[in-house]
């Protein structure tokens, strides 16, 4: 059985630790141990085996020696030497070392117990001659006992802490907390009480909570507002040996509206000329207030009836200032002073300080009214005249007014507005203001005039007032009235007496009062119109009438019908107008045919199914024209081509060519461009050459020249030859095709290509025989003929 003999008995002790131990170099019997702690009795013994328990070290030691922890032992240990003890674990062999021998452990180095509380350890005994365990390993802890090394802190300083002027005492303003590294535990070293270093009479702070509070009543943001208080933390109770630590409170008052505002002077003055413009600032008056934000709010008003109907006040919201604005204009010779009572009112009010009386004060403001030069004003604010049209120049049409606002009533001047048109039809008196006319006005090119006029004081020019003057031209009845025909008169063939044609009415230009009322009649200078006759319906219409059975278009399609009409001006007057009437023929009912495709047909002298028969052979001329142009570019295109042409782009390889030595020599170019390919060798669609001709040799190439003698076999002996020479073909045997029908036919060539052009013989002249009506036929068809010719 192994023992811990611990440095220190009472420290063991204290712990209440259960374990048997012996002091340094006593050797003591099991049962005494068992007696001294247990007090009972064994009957049996126990296996032996290690007995554990904690040591303990304390921190920061400083000494020149190592510091001395305890001591492992084993009752198999006879102080011969022969058992070996070994330690492992947390620091073995660094911070801890034990004799081998002895079986004592030591600290070489200095601990902290705020890096590290406990280390956890194994010891061992062995034999020291055959390394064999003695006992069990056994488990230790060696703690690190506390000293007061550490002051204490506050982690979060300084700090910045408000609280409102006026407050009662014991208000609370801050809560500040020290820690202590130290083991708060053991003893006194973290056991922390605060007080006050700076900072009175004005706050205190509590020993315990470290709450911070107000000490002093009434205290006065705007007579000071910032404080510096600093607390002191101190462990060990405060006793004296305790370590400390301080830190800063920066305190500031926050302000409460305990001031009322207030005007520096109860009395002001202020000038302001007569020309100031309504509504715009004259003046600015403030109160001043020692609170801060809301609590300087002023709301400013004016109290008295006299200045609340000429002026107005408001706020600015950053300067606080009173604006004082102009609600109506100033007049000099009118008033020339006035008193303002303006109040300043507190808008935010604290029922806290109702006490000191009401929050605004009051002040008079006496305003002066500036006599200036001011323009002339006219008596009214515009001016509606009128005149007639066709007046001469230098008619009347009105008059305008204006005088001098001023005391002395200067004389003045009136002029037109250059800028504008009416210039040009108007002139002005600069002495009177009487408006004449320039030139004959004309309602219905303008019935209205709109210009301006302007007037200034004589003495001063500079100084304009503008009035706007709106001339209405009168109309008179001088445009005579005219029928309204927007489309032409239609008059069916199958007409009868008395039967209304169309019904007309009248237009005037002049003014609706002068062109209300129409009548209409017949020129009574010309004879009586057989045709059509004209009845007036009173109500400023008239009715066409046919006067006689059936028309006939044929015969005569137009006539014309001139009508006067009369308006119920004063004077009246009037006008002829000429209706042109067509006829036409009508379906039943009334409905009207197409006149105009009536008069083409009957122009042209032919019948619906004539003009139809020859839009139909036109179609099919032109249908016969495309057609032959199209088979006459067809025959154009190169002949048969083979189907093993190089221009395919499959290639067959089946079939016994000359070997690899022939593909390798093949340009595959020709395959990948047959244009390219084609423009290297001759063309093998083509017919073979002529050597002898029996007439004439033709004046021009073309497929139409005849073939006397050919020999074929040398034709295709000599292609055979270009063949076997030309690299440029397929490394294969291919088929050469010449389109070349021979010689010798009977019928000779069926090509059409090589048919000569024959012109046709067709004579339509004979159509004229049939009549007028197929004469036209054979004019289109001989023009189509000709031009298929050429």
């Amino acid at each position: 059985m192994y023992f811990f003999l611990p440095h220190l008995l009472f420290t063991m002790l204290r712990h209440t630790l259960s374990l048997a131990v012996c002091p340094a170099h006593v050797k003591t019997s099991k049962s005494n141990l068992f007696q001294m702690f247990n007090k009972t009795e064994v009957h049996h013994r126990p296996k032996r085996g290690w007995i554990w328990n904690q040591f303990f070290v304390l921190e920061e030691h400083m000494g020149p020696d190592a510091q001395y922890v305890g001591k492992l032992h084993s009752n198999s240990d006879k102080g011969d030497g022969s058992v070996r003890y070994i330690l492992s674990g947390e620091g073995a062999g660094t911070i801890f070392i034990i004799d081998e021998v002895t079986g004592d452990i030591h600290a070489t180095k200095s601990l902290d117990r705020e890096r590290k509380t406990h280390y956890v350890l194994h010891a061992q005994a062995l034999d020291r001659n055959t390394e064999e365990a003695l006992e069990p390993k056994s488990e230790f802890i060696i703690k690190v006992q506390d000293i007061n090394d550490n002051a204490p802190k506050f982690p979060d300083g300084p700090f910045v802490a408000t609280v409102p002027e006026m407050s009662e005492v014991g208000t609370s303003v801050l809560q500040v907390t020290a820690t202590d590294a130290d083991d708060p535990t053991y003893g006194n070293s973290a056991r922390i009480v605060y007080s006050i270093l700076q900072g009175q009479p004005y706050f205190s702070v509590d020993p315990k909570t470290g709450i911070i509070r107000t000490a002093l009543a009434n205290m006065d943001r705007e007579a000071r507002e910032h404080y510096t208080v600093v607390i002191q933390a101190k462990d060990m109770a405060g006793q004296v040996g305790g370590l400390s630590g301080s830190t800063t409170i920066n305190i500031t008052l926050t302000d409460v509206n305990d001031n009322p505002p207030k005007f520096p002077q109860k009395n002001y003055q202020l000038y302001v000329p007569e020309s100031a413009q309504e509504g715009k600032p004259v003046g600015k008056i403030k109160a001043n207030d020692e609170d801060l934000g809301i609590n300087a709010d002023i709301k400013y008003s004016i109290i008295n009836s006299e200045g609340a109907n000429m002026f107005s006040i408001s706020t600015d919201r950053d300067t606080r200032e009173g604006i004082i604005s102009l609600k109506k204009a100033l007049n000099y010779e009118r008033k020339k002073t006035y008193t303002l009572h303006i109040e300043g009112v507190n808008t935010h009010m604290d029922p806290r300080f109702s006490y000191l009386g009401a929050f605004k004060d009051t002040a008079t403001l006496k305003i002066t009214v500036g006599d200036v030069d001011e323009a002339p004003v006219f008596s009214m604010d515009y001016y509606i005249m009128d005149v007639y049209e066709n007046a001469p120049s230098g008619t009347e049409v009105g008059a305008v007014t204006a005088r001098d606002p001023d005391s002395r009533n200067s004389p003045v001047r009136y002029i037109l507005d250059s800028k504008e048109e009416g210039e040009r039809y108007f002139r002005i008196d600069e002495s009177s203001g009487v408006v004449r006319t320039t030139q004959p006005l004309d309602r219905e090119d303008m019935p209205w005039h709109n210009i301006t006029v302007m007037a200034s004081e004589v003495d001063n020019p500079s100084l304009l007032s503008h009035v706007p003057v709106t001339v209405q031209i009168l109309d008179v009845n001088d445009n005579p009235p005219e029928i309204a025909t927007d489309e032409e008169v239609i008059v069916c063939e199958s007409s009868r007496p008395g039967q209304v044609i169309q019904t007309v009415t009248a237009v005037d230009k002049d003014d609706f009062a002068n062109g209300q009322r129409f009548s209409f009649a017949l020129p009574s200078q010309l004879p009586v119109n057989p045709n059509f006759t004209l009845k007036d319906n009173e109500d400023s219409t008239a009715s066409i009438i046919a006067r006689r059975r059936r028309f006939n278009h044929l015969t005569q399609e137009l006539y014309e019908l001139p009508i006067v009409v009369w308006d119920g001006g004063e004077p009246s007057l009037s006008g002829t107008s000429t209706l042109t009437l067509r006829v036409c023929p009508c379906q039943r009912h009334g409905r009207i045919r197409l006149c105009q495709g009536e008069a083409f047909l009957s122009s042209a002298g032919l019948s619906t199914g004539a003009l139809i028969a020859i839009l139909l052979c036109i179609v099919i001329l032109l249908a016969i024209v495309v057609l032959f142009i199209t088979l006459r570019r067809s025959k154009k295109e190169p002949l048969i081509i083979s189907e093993e042409d190089i221009r395919e782009n499959v290639v067959t390889y089946d079939d016994e060519g000359g070997g690899e030595e022939d593909t390798e020599a093949f340009d595959i170019i020709a395959l990948r461009n047959p244009a390219a390919a084609e423009e290297l060798k001759f063309r093998r669609d083509v017919r073979p050459e002529t050597r002898q001709h029996r007439g004439p040799a033709p004046s021009r190439r073309s497929p139409s020249v005849e073939l006397d003698e050919v020999d074929v076999h040398e034709f295709i002996k000599q292609r055979l030859v270009e063949a076997d020479m030309d690299t440029s073909v397929p490394p294969y045997d291919s088929l050469q095709t010449y389109a070349y029908e021979g010689q010798g036919s009977p019928t000779g060539s069926i090509s059409p290509l090589d048919s000569p052009g024959t012109q046709s013989e067709q004579d339509y002249n004979y159509l004229d025989d049939w009549g007028p009506e197929f004469q036209k036929l054979a004019e289109l068809y001989g023009a189509a003929e000709s031009e298929v010719t050429t």
